[in-house]
């Protein structure tokens, strides 16, 4: 199918070319190959990954925040050098997605700069605080837990550079699901004061996690107006038409309760859901389900937005001298490298 690929010129085109351009768009998408950054496509598309994957970016790397607060407090050095390797992969994490931004013809300073305004926003997962150790665990085994049964969907989305991103980034989220565990695993054999810690952890995080990670409901109820609940509705179908998202909100919530459930019993913690229970009809885990209140409640839930936020606007601009420094370098390696 990959036949005739054409570059974004930006001239205008006639409707029969640009008829042509659509059809050949479709056909890609149908035959489930990749759009690559050369290909040509739809302003809408180009548009909505651009939102998407800065999304994604932004959610990285204020990601790191909740957790980077208890480097300089765990409890052992195993424990330090296993959260700052985590840490770390966070922050690479948005670097490969801004590199996959670029690709469709945004500059990464642009993005920024529309993150520390306001104009884009990261998942609001990130604005609860991590208040005890046990938090760490908690963050890393289900919202990184979310995040996976998220991105492997991802990992065969129609743009190609995405793809190839979540990709990556999906080989180290499984590890850090992994930590968190591990992490819970090592407080629920302690002593009754670190069960206790881990359990109000979990209860801490579940609902942002369950609701949040994975975004509204997808059909709409009483405590969604008619407005919200079209626009929301129509974004899913429209992601899931050009191959962007492969599932719905809901599908993946319920991958990710089932997926939670027995590791939480291996773990002996309980998940504050009193409606858990398995369905044999259904073949999954019923849970309360997260409706557009609980959305809202749980949006509304974290307290820590404008501080994430201040604290990347700062700790981008202390950097600005490290950036320029790198600008001037590769200016110079340029200059030196061109033929006199």
């Amino acid at each position: 199918m990959k036949g005739v690929v054409q570059v974004r010129s930006g001239l205008p085109r006639s409707a029969a070319e640009e008829r042509l351009l659509n059809e050949h768009f479709k056909a890609l998408l149908a035959a489930d190959e990749r759009i690559e950054p050369l290909d040509w496509m739809p302003e809408g598309y180009r548009h909505f990954l651009i939102r998407q994957i800065a999304q994604h970016a932004h959610s990285e790397i204020i990601g790191m925040q909740p957790e980077a607060a208890w480097l300089t407090r765990a409890p052992t050095l195993h424990r330090k050098a296993a959260l700052l390797a985590k840490v770390q992969d966070e922050a690479g994490h948005g670097l490969y997605l801004y590199s996959a931004a670029e690709t469709l013809g945004v500059d990464r300073a642009d993005l920024l700069d529309a993150l520390h305004n306001g104009r884009q926003q990261y998942s609001a997962t990130f604005n609860y605080p991590a208040l005890t150790w046990a938090d760490t665990g908690a963050i890393a085994w289900l919202t990184d837990g979310a995040a996976v049964v998220n991105q492997v969907r991802l990992r065969d989305t129609s743009y190609g550079p995405y793809a190839r991103a979540v990709r990556r980034i999906c080989q180290e989220e499984a590890f850090h699901v992994r930590l968190g565990y591990d992490t819970l695993l090592a407080l629920c054999r302690g002593t009754a004061e670190q069960q206790e810690m881990a359990q109000e952890a979990v209860n801490r995080w579940w609902i942002p996690a369950v609701a949040l990670m994975f975004g509204p409901p997808d059909t709409a109820d009483a405590h969604a107006d008619a407005r919200t609940s079209a626009i929301g509705a129509a974004m899913t179908r429209r992601s899931m038409t050009w191959g962007i998202k492969r599932n719905t909100n809901d599908e993946l919530r319920q991958r990710f309760v089932d997926n939670c459930v027995p590791q939480a019993e291996r773990l002996g913690v309980t998940l504050p859901d009193p409606a858990i229970r398995w369905n044999q009809d259904r073949e999954h885990y019923d849970f309360t389900p997260v409706t557009w209140k609980v959305f809202r409640d749980a949006l509304a839930g974290g307290s820590q937005g404008s501080r994430r936020l201040a604290h990347r606007v700062a700790v981008h601009q202390e950097g600005a001298w490290v950036r320029a420094a790198v600008n001037a370098f590769a200016g110079r390696r340029e200059a030196v490298r061109a033929p006199s």
